[in-house]
C-alpha cells in the first residue's frame, strides 16, 4: 500500500518503511508524528483520491534525524561598479521513516517516545528505596557515557588544519570572505592565502561538510587567493 500525503507545501509518495527527508518538524528523534493530509492512497491499480484529502486516512512517520540541507547560493550581479549580491539558504530538514498508512479513522499502533519517558519517573517514585540500590550502576554508566561524548566533543573541536608558522594574511581582501568568515577559518586552521590557493578538491568537500561554507564558495576563494598568493 502506498500514500500520497502533503507536508510542508510538497507533496510525497510514501509506503511503509519509506525513509523520508521533509521540512523541519518540531519533534525529538524517536518521537512518532501524525500526516494528516493524504491527498490519495492505493494498492496496485486500485487508488482513491481525496477532495482534496481522504477521510479519516493518516500516515504516522518515526523522527529518525534532525538536520540540514547543503547551503544554496543566490548571486546575483548588475552591470554596475561592485553591484552585487550574495544570500545562503540552508534548509531545515527532518529526515523520517514511514511506520504505518491507516485508513477509515484507524488509530495508530506506536506511540511517542517522549509519552513513554514522561511516565517512568512516576513508577520509580513509588519504590523510592529499592531504586536509589538499582540507580547506582545506572548513574555509574551514565558518568561514563558523558566522559566518552565529552572526548568525542573535544575530537570534533580540533582544527581542521594546521595553521602554519608566521603572519597570517588578510583574508577579508577576498571578495565573499568578512570578518565572520576570516575569524572562522582562521579557527580551522587557515591564515593564509597560499593555503587558501593550495586546497584540494577533498579539503574543499571538508570544508563544506563541517563549516557553515558551500563548495562553490571555497573555490572562488581559492581562485582569489591564488592571484593573491603570487603577490
Amino acid at each position: 500500500m502506498f500514500a500520497v500525503i502533503k507536508t510542508g507545501g510538497k507533496q510525497y509518495r510514501v509506503a511503509a518503511n519509506d525513509l523520508l527527508k521533509i521540512e523541519k518538524l518540531e519533534a525529538n528523534v524517536g518521537d512518532i508524528v501524525e500526516i494528516g493530509s493524504v491527498l490519495a492512497h492505493g494498492e496496485g491499480e486500485n487508488v482513491t483520491f481525496g477532495a482534496p484529502f481522504v477521510d479519516g486516512a493518516l500516515v504516522t512517520a518515526e523522527v529518525v534525524e534532525q538536520g540540514k540541507n547543503r547551503t544554496v547560493i543566490a548571486f546575483k550581479k548588475r552591470r554596475r561598479q561592485n553591484s552585487r549580491r550574495k544570500i545562503g539558504h540552508r534548509q531545515l530538514l527532518t529526515t523520517v521513516r514511514i511506520a504505518e498508512i491507516l485508513l477509515g479513522g484507524a488509530k495508530p499502533s506506536k506511540k511517542a517516545a517522549a509519552k513513554v519517558e514522561a511516565k517512568a519517573p512516576e513508577a520509580k517514585a513509588d519504590v523510592a528505596p529499592e531504586a536509589k540500590a538499582e540507580a547506582a550502576p545506572k548513574e555509574a554508566k551514565a558518568k561514563k557515557e558523558a566522559k566518552a561524548e565529552a572526548k568525542t566533543e573535544t575530537a570534533v573541536a580540533a582544527p581542521l588544519f594546521k595553521a602554519p608558522k608566521g603572519e597570517p594574511d588578510d583574508l577579508t581582501v577576498i571578495k565573499g570572505i568578512g570578518p565572520v568568515a576570516a575569524k572562522d577559518l582562521a579557527e580551522q586552521g587557515i591564515i593564509t592565502f597560499a593555503q587558501l590557493a593550495k586546497l584540494t578538491d577533498k579539503d574543499v568537500a571538508k570544508i563544506d561538510e563541517h563549516m557553515p561554507f558551500s563548495a562553490d564558495q571555497i573555490k572562488d576563494w581559492r581562485e582569489q587567493a591564488k592571484e593573491l598568493a603570487k603577490k
